[in-house]
């Protein structure tokens, strides 16, 4: 063991300090405000960090100091690439303030949603943003009544907290209409469960769209979750329809649901959009990739995630004076191979 070095096994600034033959004070100065301190004494001290390999705990200074170099993002699947790309955009941001993210996958559970929210409050982070179970959930409200700025992504929020979120109703209108406009009157909505938000505003954004037309039927197929699993139940549902009930187009929750309902129809024997029609939600890059290329609602996920990170970082910043915002992007429908005119 090097003379001078602590029998408990890293280094400590105590350590340091007695190795160098200076202050515990000094040694604090020489690693936060170098300046104060002369250089022959800083030289000092360098060398006795270099020799005895001393790191600074990092965690139990921000500790002491009341907040830390971190934000977290609570994403509610993180098998979503949708989620993914949003995270990504927040990380963007967090590199441009010189902060780390932790990321935390909920997993639509509401009970593991509630332990990282209490664990991340104990790391006393910069903020949380989070995509909730439930939005209205009164532990979101607790942790930001207690001080810790909390922004929500991909969902509304009342006046009293920040929020990034995308205009559902309309995504649901748009790709409702396109199917209408493309000659297609029997159409399935896949997607639930219907009380997640996204999904009651993608339907109702679907069934004006209908209204809208004067004609058209929408069939709701309620799903238990918003993955490939779901869809594919989704589409052995569809398929044991009476042909001539059977919808011939389907507008899906999220591009998941849609790759599922697809692989069925192929393994069927029924041919997309020949014989069902599809749109998804979301436009991740499988969308595209897709055996027929996905129709889809695009949603800015990056720039989701960065616009959430930036809110929570100015309310981090700004304390008391900080306004709330609650900004809503517009999707956008981008049209493939998985629907296209039907013959009148």
């Amino acid at each position: 063991m090097t003379a001078g070095t602590s029998s408990r096994g890293a280094p400590s600034m105590k350590d340091v300090a007695l190795h160098a033959g200076v202050s515990l004070g000094t040694v604090s100065n020489v690693i936060n405000r170098p300046q104060m301190v002369s250089e022959r004494t800083r030289l000092r001290v360098q060398a006795a960090i270099d020799e005895l390999g001393f790191v600074r705990n990092e965690s139990a200074r921000q500790l002491r100091g009341g907040g830390s170099r971190t934000l977290a993002y609570v994403v509610l699947d993180t098998s979503n690439p949708f989620f993914t790309d949003v995270a990504r955009g927040v990380q963007d941001a967090a590199d441009d303030a010189g902060l780390a993210v932790y990321l935390c996958n909920s997993g639509e559970d509401t009970a593991r949603e509630g332990f990282y929210l209490d664990l991340l409050e104990q790391q006393r982070v910069e903020g949380v943003l989070i995509t909730p179970v439930d939005a209205s959930d009164p532990r979101i409200t607790a942790l930001a009544a207690r001080g810790t700025p909390v922004v929500v992504v991909d969902r509304g929020a009342g006046p009293g907290r920040c929020s990034v979120a995308v205009n559902d109703v309309l995504g649901g209108d748009l790709a409702v209409t396109h199917l209408l406009e493309t000659g297609h009157r029997r159409i399935a909505f896949v997607g639930g469960p219907r009380a997640i938000g996204q999904v009651a505003d993608r339907i109702s954004g679907a069934e004006l769209a209908v209204e809208r037309a004067g004609e058209g039927e929408l069939t709701i197929l309620e799903t238990a979750a918003l993955n490939v699993a779901e869809g594919r139940r989704a589409g052995e549902r569809l398929a044991g329809l009476p042909a001539a009930r059977r919808p011939t187009a389907a507008f899906c929750a999220n591009d998941l649901l849609a790759l599922g309902l697809l692989q069925q129809m192929v393994r069927l024997g029924l041919r997309v959009p020949d014989d069902l029609a599809i749109v998804g939600y979301d436009d991740i890059d499988f969308a595209e990739a897709a055996a027929v290329p996905l129709t889809s609602v695009s949603q800015p996920r990056q720039l989701l995630g960065r616009t959430a990170a930036e809110l929570l970082l100015a309310e981090s910043r700004d304390g008391d004076r900080h306004e709330h915002q609650q900004l809503v992007f517009a999707p956008e429908l981008v049209v493939r191979a998985s629907t296209r005119l039907r013959p009148t």
